[in-house]
């Protein structure tokens, strides 16, 4: 008879141990496999047909070395295993170079090639060579950029000298000889086009006339800003936004993650031209600056309709800064349906269980054709009805861009949840499964970003790029200088003034910005630097915080916690003016006490001391909680509020106690 072999979708895998040889761990599932016959079964054998099955064992790497890894690229039938290839492309830049794969590639071909002569595993070891060579070819096509290493290029040399001397029979070497000669002529290209730009200056500024915010319709905003964020989002290479590579870039021997930074920036010059084009004219009427808001809300909502979350988010982080929110008289001159609208795509990126509401949106509208907006409001129902009937009888389609922040951040708590490497001293690849899950995810909305069709407007850009922008300090005079704070609230109006604090009536870990870092910058030429909070509560006390960077994390509200785990976010106290935190993630386990927990914040900020040095503090919405110095962190901290805390030496530390003990004291005295 006849049999096919059909997985039983009731059983599927089923783990059963693990197990350890040389150099690897796996994880050992057992499969349940039904076989079915391809011939009519005769009426009485029907009911025998479900005995035909059997238990297979399925081994997947957990850990290995590198070559260990490089074998199972190879099931145990010599086939390709394409499921740990993606994983394995997608994310080996966090633990190897593309020199060492592809040299440990070239040896187990050759490797293998001297075992082909003996004929009892002739025919598998010719599978074996068949799927390394598979590899390379996929590798080349799927991911070229790995081979781009201007100016000697050596992986593609070695490429092209293996394929020449061990595999004639393929055109792999003419491929790679090719793609050395694409690349090399494409940096020729770049040079040249950089020494045209250094000697033509800035083209564009100086002689054209610059037109007017008022003279764009917010239908050509929203385009424009969508055809560079898809633009930039669609360059994104995905192994960039790993944690091992973007929220550890900053230290020695870090890698380079350029097409985030890029991404990054665009989101910053849109947040800042949204606060400037509020504040810079100083002389108009309330009823104007109104209609400048009310703009800016209506191309986000049309920046919804274009399913572009990543400049819909930098309009609305930038309309909550508080030197913007501050001006009251301006926000009550808008109309009511505005303000329904500005709350409701202000809740779209409500940071409450982990984000739940951008994810689920963006997971249902990734590959939809167009939008499904819903509206609590009755006329923006009716409008948003009409758009959905004119978007079906024109046949619209609509690309996606995503908020970049939200992989970043998945990422970074992958990379900080799970170690790179296992106490046997080998690349933790379960890690990497986990992390390619969310690299999918990107690389399917990269896809949907390619749908769009819109053109450049040069104009548009020689406004946006004309716009002068603020720094924090210059932002929060001007919005004095237009609606001046009442004698009660001024100084403390003035240590929020920072980019990234709003009033209390918002939920401050809603909106996410992200910064460029700490200097105080007058444009956004700067590289960007971390990932930032737009708000932090008022602290009181002696503790206050203007706003709250995170190099690891855009989401203060939602830390990774279970039983015996939490990922806590601290900062180092700065001995600089400025009130601005830098935050990044730490694991913080059960058994941790507190000289672990400053060790771990040391080795993070790559810098040197002893523990004993530090005293550890948990931040509170009322002030700060010390933690003693030979606590269990775990159990010592106030798990109510948000995990961040901050590290100052002993001697800040005792300094800064002092201080508040006189001032108590002579608020005694004059009472």
């Amino acid at each position: 008879m006849d049999l096919g072999r059909q997985e039983s979708q009731d059983e599927g895998n089923r783990f059963w141990r693990e197990e350890r040889e040389e150099g690897a761990v796996y994880m050992v599932y057992l499969k349940r496999v039904t076989y079915r016959s391809h011939d009519r079964l005769e009426e009485g054998e029907k009911f025998m047909s479900h005995l035909m099955w059997e238990t297979l064992k399925v081994r997947v790497i957990k850990a290995g070395t590198l070559e260990r890894l490089v074998e199972c690229m190879e099931t145990c039938q010599g086939d390709l295993d394409s499921s740990h290839l993606n994983v394995f492309l997608s994310t080996y830049r966090t633990f190897a170079t593309p020199e060492q794969v592809l040299k440990t590639l070239i040896n187990r071909f050759i490797m293998l090639k001297s075992c082909a002569k003996d004929d009892d595993r002739k025919e598998m070891v010719e599978e074996q060579l068949k799927t390394i060579r598979s590899v390379i070819s996929i590798w080349l096509d799927t991911h070229p950029d790995d081979f781009r290493e201007h100016p000697d290029y050596p992986c593609l040399l070695d490429l092209e000298d293996f394929a020449k001397e061990h595999i004639t029979d393929s055109d792999l070497g003419v491929r790679a000889r090719h793609r050395l000669e694409k690349f090399q002529k494409e940096a020729k290209t770049l040079e040249e086009s950089i020494e045209e730009m250094h000697l033509g200056g800035r083209h564009g500024l100086n002689g054209d006339k610059i037109i007017l915010f008022n003279q764009i319709s917010n239908r050509s905003v929203a385009e424009q800003l969508t055809f560079k964020d898809a633009e930039l989002f669609r360059k994104v290479v995905p192994h960039h936004c790993l944690g091992a590579v973007w929220s550890r870039r900053r230290k020695k021997g870090g890698k380079n993650a350029s097409s985030v930074v890029a991404t990054i920036q665009q989101f910053n010059n849109v947040s800042l031209r949204v606060i400037a084009t509020v504040l810079n004219t100083r002389g108009m009427k309330t009823s104007q600056r109104a209609k400048i808001l009310q703009r800016w809300i209506e191309i986000a909502q049309e920046l919804r309709d274009l399913k572009n979350f990543s400049s819909l988010r930098a309009i609305i982080s930038g309309l909550q800064t508080h030197p913007v929110y501050r001006l009251r008289k301006t926000w009550a001159a808008l109309p009511k349906n505005i303000m329904v609208l500005f709350t409701e795509l202000s809740e779209i990126f409500s940071n409450e269980n982990n984000q739940i509401t951008s994810r689920e949106l963006l997971m249902k509208e990734a590959t939809a054709k167009f939008p499904d907006i819903e509206s609590q409001n009755k006329t923006l129902q009716r409008r948003n009805l009409l758009k959905r009937q004119s978007w079906i009888e024109n046949g619209i389609v609509q690309g996606t861009v995503p908020y970049l922040g939200t992989f970043l951040t998945d990422l970074t708590m992958i990379d900080t949840a799970f170690p790179d490497i296992t106490d046997d001293n080998l690349i933790n690849f379960e890690k990497h499964r986990k992390e390619f899950e969310v690299i999918a995810q990107l690389k399917l909305l990269q896809s949907a970003a390619q749908i769009y069709q819109i053109v450049k407007d040069e104009n548009f850009w020689t406004w946006f790029y004309s716009v002068n922008v603020y720094t924090d300090t210059e932002s929060h005079d001007l919005s004095c200088t237009i609606e001046p704070p009442s004698d009660s609230n001024a100084k403390i109006k003035k240590k929020s003034a920072s980019l990234g604090h709003r009033p209390v009536k918002f939920d401050s870990a809603k909106f996410a910005l992200f910064s460029c870092g700490l200097e105080n910058r007058k444009s956004m030429s700067s590289i960007p630097d971390t990932l930032s909070t737009l708000a932090a509560p008022i602290m009181t006390h002696h503790s206050s915080t203007s706003s709250v960077v995170s190099s690891d994390s855009d989401n203060p509200s939602s830390p990774f916690r279970s039983s015996d785990t939490y990922v806590i976010r601290v900062s180092v106290n700065s001995t600089s003016d400025s009130d601005t935190h830098v935050y990044k993630s730490i694991m913080l386990t059960n058994t941790d006490h507190t000289h672990t927990v400053i060790s771990k914040v040391l080795e993070k900020y790559c810098m040197e001391g002893k523990p004993e040095d530090y005293r550890l503090l948990q931040i509170l919405e009322d002030g700060e909680l010390l933690i003693p110095e030979r606590a269990n962190v775990f159990y010592a901290l106030n798990n109510s509020s948000e995990l961040n805390f901050v590290i100052k030496s002993r001697e800040d530390y005792e300094t800064s106690t002092l201080k508040r003990q006189k001032k108590r004291r002579f608020k005694k005295l004059s009472l």
